[in-house]
């Protein structure tokens, strides 16, 4: 529990409310049919979802990846969601943080994000050239492909990121 807002492991019974998360987060991007392949992915690493005041008021998908080539245990984070009424609230920040917990506790190394620089710095993330997505990125977009070390030591990994099926569409890695 974090504030008032409860952060746990999604539930089947989760879905329906899932479904609603994302349109209204997302008015402008339909992340939905993405999220749904997501959660019916094996194996994925974590889905968590923010619960305050028994509402479903974030949700965040971190997939099972790998770098071609190599042996580290890496995951990529994304979508994640806040209801537009609890946004700016620290939900978001609550529950990308207890992932990040529970992967470093899972034994992953590295995590990989496709987002705002800005909103990703503030919990360590940095843009990362040694690894590369699945797709080649505009050039606005670049310094939006961050990552972040689960170890001590950061790695110096270096290869193209490996995608499970439902991340393989070009769409999501260009605007």
């Amino acid at each position: 529990m974090i504030g008032k807002t409860e952060i746990r492991e999604s539930l089947p019974s989760d879905v329906a409310l899932i479904e609603k998360l994302y349109p209204s987060a997302f008015p402008d991007e339909d992340l939905l049919p993405l999220v749904m392949e997501l959660l019916k992915e094996e194996p994925i690493v974590l889905s968590l979802v923010g619960i305050a005041d028994k509402d479903l008021v974030g949700h965040v998908v971190l997939t099972t990846c790998s770098i071609a080539g190599g042996t580290d245990k890496v995951a990529l984070l994304g979508p994640l969601a806040v209801a537009p009424a609890r946004q700016r609230q620290g939900i978001g920040s609550a529950i990308v943080r207890a992932a990040l917990q529970r992967l470093k506790n899972a034994g992953m190394s590295q995590v990989y994000v496709l987002g705002d620089p800005a909103y990703y710095k503030r919990f360590g993330f940095e843009p990362d050239d040694g690894v590369t997505p699945p797709y080649p990125l505009p050039e606005e977009w670049r310094g939006a492909w961050q990552s972040f070390s689960l170890r001590s030591s950061k790695p110096h990994l270096h290869g193209k990121l490996s995608v499970p099926q439902p991340w393989r569409q070009h769409a999501l890695w260009a605007p």
